[in-house]
């Protein structure tokens, strides 16, 4: 099962069965990601984590009514960015509204370096190129690679285009490459052109 039939399992649980095991279970699983998505839009730690705990306490009360959310990841997100976005309304920052200004900060570029034997080093490479990329295009590339949303739900919780979030991944993918191309040694690529 993967992350996102997970989070509707354990939302059904929730909303039918009041099973509170499957809300802790739902916490642990979406807190970290969801605290680190407002921290993005407050550049707050303390909002962020208000913002987020208002959030699962509103998911406990209305857990009735979740029973038949289509996208569960999505309504999340959607909710701690309207929360966060009401949060800079009080304090008057509207100007930090706009996303491309929003900094989320990169946990991990979602390979399993187990899996792909990735050195530390390339791992490394990787985050300095995903952190040196514009900060709407870091943000949609963190979205949808390591927070596993797909591009129609990033257009919505972003409300842009699908389009736009196609070229920005475009953008993401051909500047990473280029930032492993070039550090390569002279030796490897001299062998790459060869062949």
């Amino acid at each position: 099962m993967n992350d996102k039939e997970n989070i509707q399992a354990l939302l059904q649980e929730v909303a039918l069965n009041n099973d509170q095991t499957a809300y802790r279970r739902l916490f642990i699983q979406l807190h970290k990601p969801l605290l680190r998505f407002a921290y993005g839009i407050l550049k707050s730690a303390d909002d962020a984590e208000e913002v987020v705990s208002d959030v699962f306490m509103n998911v406990w009360q209305k857990r009735q009514e979740l029973a038949s959310i289509e996208s569960p990841l999505l309504y999340m997100y959607a909710a701690v960015k309207n929360r966060s976005l009401n949060v800079l309304a009080k304090q008057k920052r509207q100007d930090a509204a706009d996303a491309a200004q929003w900094l989320v900060p990169l946990n991990s570029v979602s390979f399993n370096p187990e899996q792909l034997m990735i050195s530390q080093e390339t791992m490394l490479r990787i985050r300095k190129a995903v952190d040196d990329l514009p900060a709407r295009c870091r943000l949609i590339f963190i979205l949808i690679k390591e927070d596993g949303l797909r591009y129609r739900e990033v257009a919505e919780l972003l409300n842009i285009s699908i389009k736009t979030v196609e070229a920005q991944m475009a953008i993401a993918i051909r500047r990473i490459a280029q930032c492993m191309q070039l550090q390569l040694p002279a030796a490897e690529k001299a062998r790459a052109v060869k062949k």
